[in-house]
């Protein structure tokens, strides 16, 4: 029996899968440690094979759209005006998608964010899929 014969598994857990996950994670009082089951023992699917899997972190500040003739002629200088005010969140994306919203700090010479507003869990599951 070649491999193209044996149905392949999907690597990716449905959302009713992964919501019992992070709900089991989160409830376990020690669920940051490693698993010390016997290897004898059936492997159950935790959340451990997922923690050092690299997520890209960005924080947008504000949108706008401008005609491409106005991006060729900006210059040093320039002021591109936002759609959000001031005193408006930032927000925090994970792979392109929502998690949190919060305020710019300044931690020594570097920009970081205070978060004010993240979003629920069962939300985010939600837009998985």
């Amino acid at each position: 029996m070649n491999s193209t014969d044996t149905p392949q598994k999907n690597p990716r857990p449905d959302p009713e899968e992964l919501k019992d996950l992070l709900e089991e994670s989160f409830n376990t009082p020690d669920s940051f440690e490693e698993d010390n089951a016997s290897p004898d023992a059936p492997q159950s699917r935790g959340l451990q094979f997922l923690y050092d899997v690299p997520l890209q972190v960005s924080v947008e500040v504000g949108r706008c759209k401008i005609l491409l003739k106005d991006l060729l002629e900006m210059g040093t200088g320039q002021i591109i005006e936002l759609d959000k005010m001031a005193d408006d969140p930032l927000d925090l994306y994970v792979n392109s998608r929502l998690i949190a919203r919060g305020k710019a700090v300044k931690i020594g010479d570097k920009f970081g964010i205070k978060l004010t507003d993240v979003i629920s869990t069962s939300d985010r599951i939600e837009k998985l899929g």
